[in-house]
């Protein structure tokens, strides 16, 4: 009787909860963990303000909140729609207007086992593997390297990919600093970067502004995503750090509404990039002199915005101004931390900016961007080989690829040359 009792008094297992109430219980679940670990109020506010204390009514404007920047993921798709519309209705006709040529390269015969070893070991192969290459498909060693340089060189991006490139930039940054300087000259902080603080955290966002920052966000997503396709260039590692830390930094200046502040970075770096991106279009379509012009106008303006302006103006309002309204914090210490990591990477640009002034000035010519406009795997080694592979056409692919406007005119020399050659050939005969 008594495990009768015990059994009865045994309550029923509990029904399984309903499918339909398991997803809103993993929303709270999730909302209660962003509460907790991400949206603490230490982290995102200075000390003493509270999310409520920072609402804003419907006639005070709008205030900032996190779920705003997911706008931007259409953006993005967007962006690259558009761009992709852009190059190849827009871009390429200009380019061709503008006088951009491509190089003349020499096409390396087709010898499978090379291809097959170019595309699945090394692009560059040692001097061993030219040795067992060599063995492999009874041809010299010489014919072997000079093979493989002329693969590589197929493999370079096209002085139109570059334009189209260049162009599509330009019009960003052309258009974000228009927006940008209209919206902003108008306001109280472009004048007085203490303004950025006044009634801070409780500052409306005007229309104008919020857009700004989601067409800023999206372009470097987008940048971001476009990556691999993109030019590879000799700072390629540091572009990839510029986007990440331009992208964190926005979408944590907004969420924690250092908007003012964050008007006025963007605003900084877009004066000079629309300068730099004009001149490499004229450059690839050998503008040389208005390039020329252009390299001078676009590293003053680069050296005061990035070395001046901005570490001296910016960088001080956030990281000394702001002590006069509020304790330091996470979100202080942060957000600084991105700027000088912007900052770093400004000094790394200005000093290849110099070092083609230096040579520009000493050499009397300006040879390439050394900031961002050479690829990374250029081969510039000479092409040598025996008397049988040093034809003009030969000679013509083979000169350095840092001297491109005088490689056109070698180009052009030799044409002329082997033309009179050729009128000469019956005469001689």
């Amino acid at each position: 009787m008594n495990r009768i009792r015990a059994c009865a008094s045994v309550a029923p297992p509990p029904a399984r909860l309903p499918l339909c109430f398991i997803p809103i219980t993993g929303a709270h679940r999730m909302t209660a963990i962003l509460d907790k670990w991400l949206w603490r109020e230490e982290f995102w506010l200075p000390p003493g303000v509270t999310w409520k204390d920072i609402e804003v009514k419907e006639h005070e404007g709008h205030y900032p909140l996190p779920r705003d920047l997911f706008y931007t993921l259409p953006m993005v798709v967007a962006f690259i729609a558009l761009r992709y519309v852009f190059e190849r209705i827009i871009a390429v006709p200009l380019s061709r207007v503008l006088g951009v040529r491509e190089r003349v390269l020499i096409r390396a015969p087709p010898v499978p086992k090379l291809e097959a070893f170019y595309k699945h070991n090394n692009p560059q192969p040692s001097q061993g593997e030219v040795v067992s290459l060599s063995k492999q498909c009874g041809l010299s060693q010489r014919k072997i390297q000079a093979w493989f340089r002329h693969r590589r060189n197929q493999d370079r991006p096209s002085n139109t990919k570059k334009f189209c490139e260049a162009a599509w930039r330009f019009l960003f940054y052309f258009v974000a600093f228009t927006t940008g300087l209209s919206s902003l000259i108008n306001t109280p902080w472009f004048w007085n970067h203490r303004e950025c603080w006044t009634d801070y955290p409780k500052q409306p966002v005007a229309q104008l502004h919020y857009w700004y920052y989601i067409m800023e966000l999206s372009f470097y997503m987008s940048l971001l995503l476009c990556v691999s396709v993109d030019v590879k260039r000799k700072d390629f590692k540091e572009q990839v750090i510029h986007h990440i830390a331009a992208i964190t930094l926005i979408g944590f200046s907004y969420c924690a509404n250092y908007v003012r502040v964050g008007t006025l970075v963007m605003l900084v770096h877009d004066s000079s990039d629309i300068i730099l991106e004009f001149a490499k279009m004229l450059h690839y379509g050998d503008w040389t002199k208005t390039c020329d012009i252009l390299f001078v106008v676009f590293t003053l303006v680069f050296l005061i915005t990035r070395l001046v302006v901005f570490p001296g103006s910016v960088v001080y309002t956030t990281l000394v101004v702001f002590l006069d309204f509020f304790p330091p914090f996470f979100g202080y210490y942060f957000f600084n931390a991105l700027l000088l990591v912007l900052q770093g990477l400004h000094i790394f640009w200005a000093y290849l900016i110099l070092r083609m002034v230096y040579k520009f000035v000493f050499m009397g010519k300006l040879e390439r961007d050394e900031r961002s406009d050479v690829e990374s795997e250029i081969d510039d080694e000479e092409e040598e080989g025996p008397e049988e592979d040093c034809s003009w056409e030969q000679r013509k692919g083979a000169i350095n690829s840092k001297l491109a406007s005088l490689a056109n005119n070698c180009v052009l020399n030799n044409l002329t040359n082997q033309r009179s050659i050729n009128s000469r050939l019956p005469k001689a005969r």
